[in-house]
């Protein structure tokens, strides 16, 4: 996939494409059905098959207090961009200037100008330009003067995990809510995938180690993706491209005192090793239990023995 990191990015002889539009936070379900039909719409009409994205969530200027928490880093999100299969991602900055600019400007110097575009595939509810004046009536007419085809898209819609709930539309902040329950496997059904979060392993307070359960501690400060909430998970964890099993604990480990809050750290079962300074990514299976205090270590030796025997029943591991 080739990747353009602003408009200055674009090669002058890029297109003719294929275009869809937005934030994409988690690349869901939803996400993946309209670059499917944006990569067959390309297909068969000879066109390069583009994203156009956004290095952050629009409220993150327009209205700071409302923007949501990313489900997914911009690294994340251009891996995953490039695992669905399109030509080429062009990320803008969404500063003032961009939202500043007239929605007519938008289509002419981003889509017509920049990516050649004939096709732009848009939702019902798609909306562009300063203020969002922008919509799908706009752009109609806009290709018309311009010289592309607007093609509708459709909601994607999936069940809830209850049998007598309506559908819902896919959408990031149905994941979100999820993972702030710590329903990932939920989650897992609404992306297409399972939840991930990646850092580099950083040293703790070694309790685990001297418990009998050694974790590896993600850093903070370096962490991509969405933590779900507190509790233990059964999850995998992939390290330099090798897949363990793995309990992970999430939260503050309330039976001692000065654990930071909602941290992840991870006790890959059946192995041991050195970990500290590496990346570790982890894929998030299903819920646990929730977090507790122990009143000592005998019980909660206990649980986290029963943790394990869990995460390996969800993970179909024999002991």
């Amino acid at each position: 996939m080739l990747f353009f990191e602003g408009l200055d990015a674009v090669p002058a002889e890029f297109g003719p494409s294929a275009v869809t539009i937005g934030k994409f936070d988690g690349l869901h379900t939803g996400h993946r059905a309209v670059i499917g039909r944006l990569r067959s719409v390309a297909a068969e009409r000879g066109l390069a098959s583009v994203v156009v994205t956004f290095d952050r969530h629009p409220l993150s200027l327009l209205a700071p207090a409302f923007c949501p928490e990313p489900l997914v880093s911009n690294a994340q999100k251009r891996e995953l961009l490039a695992d669905a299969g399109v030509d080429a991602t062009l990320m803008l900055t969404f500063d003032q200037s961009l939202a500043d600019l007239d929605p007519a400007d938008f289509v002419r110097r981003v889509l017509v100008d920049a990516l050649g575009a004939r096709v732009i595939l848009a939702g019902g509810d798609f909306r562009f330009g300063r203020k969002g004046a922008g919509d799908v009536a706009l752009l109609t007419a806009l290709g018309a003067e311009l010289g592309f085809e607007v093609v509708p898209i459709d909601d994607v819609r999936a069940g809830e995990d209850r049998p007598d709930a309506a559908e819902r539309r896919a959408s990031s902040t149905w994941v979100r809510e999820a993972l702030e329950s710590g329903r990932v496997a939920e989650a897992a059904r609404v992306l297409g995938r399972l939840p991930q979060v990646r850092s580099v392993v950083i040293e703790g307070e070694r309790r685990g180690r001297e418990l009998g359960y050694p974790t590896a501690n993600l850093d903070p400060d370096r962490l991509e993706g969405f933590l779900p909430a507190d509790g233990v998970y059964a999850a995998w964890a992939d390290v330099d491209g090798i897949r363990y099993p793995a309990a992970v604990s999430i939260g503050n480990n309330p039976t001692f005192e000065g654990v930071p809050q909602h941290q992840a750290e991870a006790h890959l079962l059946d192995v041991d090793i050195d970990l500290y300074g590496r990346t570790l990514e982890l894929a998030f299976v299903d819920f646990v239990r929730g977090m507790r205090k122990f009143d000592s270590l005998d019980e909660l030796v206990a649980a986290i023995d029963d943790d394990a025997l869990q995460a390996r029943r969800i993970l179909g591991i024999d002991e």
